[in-house]
């Protein structure tokens, strides 16, 4: 049985626009993540590229962001990102106005898992679009556990190092752009009170990205001037 990627590059002829583009930054390094991120948009929507045919909105800032990688020699993600979103329009409506965005609502399963992400330009605004999560998880007596990425320089502990995150093993995940990404909390290691964390959330008012931040830097796990690049937060009922 053929893999994945060999019935992708067979059936290129096939493939649309935006897809092709998705391949050649695949081609340079990127995952179909780090896209989603660049375009500010749920990795889902990438893979729908292939699947469902869509993402022809997304055409000219893919151009672009390929242009200043591979002419600029540009590939700081948050970078990219701001060039992406100079070059994405939103939908009209019939009327010729703006359409709105569809809100995603919150949804935890009954086994308590929940899954919420954010990149550049909403961790920049409080990553609020996660408090609803949290609210509910608290509400539910969840546990919590969350991945961020930031500069591997704003880390205070090594790769992996126990001290950072004791007991969880994984690969720690590093970028192109000389920035990492950690986990904290598990399953396995019993994770976080929700109800805490979104005490920190209100105290913060409202502000994810700062309420994270002050317990990593609480914690002695980044400098106090690291920035938050992407922030993943999971959910699941304590046994």
């Amino acid at each position: 049985m053929p893999s994945r990627r060999r019935r992708q590059a067979t059936n290129q002829g096939a493939l649309n626009e935006a897809a092709r583009l998705a391949d050649r930054l695949q081609q340079a390094g990127y995952t179909k993540r780090d896209i989603a991120r660049i375009i500010d948009r749920d990795p889902s929507l990438v893979s729908q590229f292939y699947t469902k045919n869509k993402g022809a909105a997304f055409v000219p800032a893919l151009r672009e962001v390929l242009t200043a990688i591979e002419a600029g020699g540009i590939t700081d993600l948050p970078e990219l990102t701001a060039i992406a979103a100079r070059h994405i329009t939103r939908r009209t409506t019939a009327s010729g106005t703006r359409a709105r965005v569809r809100g995603k609502a919150v949804l935890i399963t009954p086994t308590g898992t929940g899954t919420g992400r954010v990149g550049t330009q909403a961790i920049a605004s409080g990553s609020t679009r996660l408090r609803p999560l949290i609210a509910e998880a608290a509400r539910q007596s969840l546990r919590l556990a969350f991945t961020v990425r930031l500069a591997k320089t704003g880390y205070t502990h090594p790769s992996g190092s126990r001290t950072d995150s004791p007991g969880i093993r994984r690969g720690v995940i590093q970028r192109a752009d000389h920035s990492e990404e950690r986990s904290y909390g598990s399953a396995q290691t019993g994770g976080f009170d929700a109800a805490d964390f979104a005490r920190r959330v209100d105290a913060a008012g409202g502000d994810v990205t700062a309420a994270v931040h002050q317990w990593l830097v609480e914690t002695g796990r980044i400098n106090p001037d690291a920035h938050i690049l992407h922030l993943e937060v999971r959910t699941w009922r304590p046994r």
